[in-house]
C-alpha cells in the first residue's frame, strides 16, 4: 500500500525543468508534482505540438520520475477573484494578463484551467491540483457589514465560473483537486461544505489535503480527511508552525514569510505543528491511494537540504501502514 512520494515543482520553478528531475531523482523520489509555470509545464505548447508531451516524458523516464498530477495553482486563482490586480499580474502569463481588464483576465484564467484539463489529459494525469480564487473572501472581516445576499452572490458566482470548466473536466476523464486555502472560495471546513453544495457535489470537483494551511486556523486536519473522505483527491504534505506569543496574530500582519514577528510560517515537513502521523494513520483508514507529495517551502532553511529531509520524514510516514485484516467497517463501507 505504500504511495508514491513526489516533489511538488512549484517552488522550484526558477530551475529548469530537466534541473529539478536530475536533483528529485537523486534524492529518491518517485515522481514530480508538475507547476505549470516557468519552463515546467506549458499548457499552450502541451497543446499545440505534439511534439512537447513526449519531450517531457522522455526527461522524466531519463530520471527514473513519473507524474500523477499537475498543478494550475496561479492561473486557476485568477478566475474568480475579485479584485484583479497588480498581484495577479505578477503570477500570470502575459497572454492571460494581457491589458489587465479584470473580467477578460477571468475569462482567459477560465479558459486556460480548460485547456490545462486538456493537456493533463494528454499526458495521462488524472488529476489537476488548484485553487479557485473568490469574489467574498475580501469580506472574510466581515465589517463593513456584509449581506447574507452578497455572500451567497459570490457561492453563485463560483459556481456559474466552474462548472463550465468542469463540464471539460468530465469531457477529458481529468479530475480538479482544489487547495482548501485562505483567499480561496473553499478556506476552511464550513466553506469547503458550501463550496461543495455551490456546485451540486459533482464528482470532477474534490480536494488537496493541505493541513499546512489548518493548523493556523485552528482546525482539525484529521477530522476533515474523516468527513471529506470521498473528496480527498490529492494530497500534499506542506507544514507550518504557530508562533503565537502574544505580539504575533493569527492573520499575519502583513509580514513576509520568515519573519519571526509572523503568528504562523511555513517550515519543512516534519519541523512544525501538522499532526502527521495521526493524518496518516487517517489516510489510510479512508484508504486513499493516491501520492504523496512534498510542497516544500521554508524561508530559513536552505531548500537544496531541506527537500531530501522532507522526503525521509514522508518516507517513515508512509510506512505506517494498516493491518493486512480488514478495516473497521465505519471506514471500509466508504473507502
Amino acid at each position: 500500500m505504500t504511495r508514491p512520494v513526489t516533489l511538488f515543482t512549484g517552488q522550484w520553478a526558477d530551475l529548469p525543468f530537466e534541473e529539478v528531475c536530475r536533483l528529485a531523482s537523486g534524492w529518491g523520489y518517485d515522481g514530480l508534482e508538475i507547476a505549470c509555470w516557468g519552463d515546467h509545464f506549458e499548457v499552450d505548447k502541451a497543446l499545440a505540438d505534439d511534439r512537447y508531451i513526449p519531450r517531457l516524458l522522455d526527461t522524466l523516464e531519463k530520471h527514473d520520475l513519473k507524474v500523477w498530477t499537475i498543478s494550475c495553482h496561479l492561473t486557476s486563482q485568477a478566475v474568480c477573484d475579485h479584485p484583479i490586480d497588480e498581484r495577479h499580474q505578477a503570477i500570470l502569463p502575459a497572454r492571460i494578463w494581457g491589458d489587465g481588464e479584470p473580467e477578460a483576465v477571468r475569462r482567459r484564467a477560465a479558459q486556460e484551467i480548460k485547456d490545462t484539463a486538456r493537456a493533463a489529459a494528454k499526458l495521462g494525469v488524472g488529476t489537476v491540483v488548484g485553487f479557485t480564487g473568490s469574489s467574498i473572501w475580501h469580506t472574510v472581516a466581515m465589517f463593513p457589514p456584509v449581506p447574507p445576499e452578497m455572500i451567497d452572490r459570490g457561492y453563485a458566482d463560483f459556481a456559474d465560473r466552474w462548472n463550465p470548466i468542469l463540464d471539460v473536466f468530465d469531457e477529458v476523464g481529468v479530475r480538479y483537486a482544489h487547495e482548501v486555502h485562505p483567499s480561496e472560495i473553499a478556506y476552511d471546513y464550513w466553506t469547503t461544505v458550501r463550496t461543495l453544495e455551490a456546485i451540486g457535489h459533482r464528482p470532477a470537483f474534490g480536494l488537496n489535503f493541505d493541513p499546512s494551511h489548518f493548523v493556523w486556523q485552528d482546525l482539525d486536519p484529521v477530522g476533515f480527511l474523516s468527513d471529506f473522505r470521498d473528496r480527498i483527491y490529492h494530497v500534499d504534505c506542506k507544514e507550518s508552525v504557530k508562533q503565537f506569543n502574544g505580539r504575533n496574530g493569527r492573520l499575519g500582519s502583513h509580514l513576509p514569510w520568515g519573519d519571526p514577528r509572523r503568528g504562523c510560517d511555513f517550515v519543512s515537513t516534519g519541523h512544525g505543528d501538522v499532526p502527521w502521523e495521526a493524518c496518516f494513520r487517517m489516510l489510510n483508514a479512508i484508504g486513499y491511494q493516491g501520492p504523496i507529495s512534498v510542497e516544500w517551502e521554508d524561508a530559513g532553511m536552505d531548500r537544496l537540504h531541506g527537500a531530501p529531509d522532507a522526503l525521509a520524514f514522508v518516507r517513515a510516514l508512509t510506512r505506517i501502514e494498516p493491518p493486512a485484516a480488514a478495516f473497521d467497517s465505519a471506514f471500509s463501507s466508504s473507502s
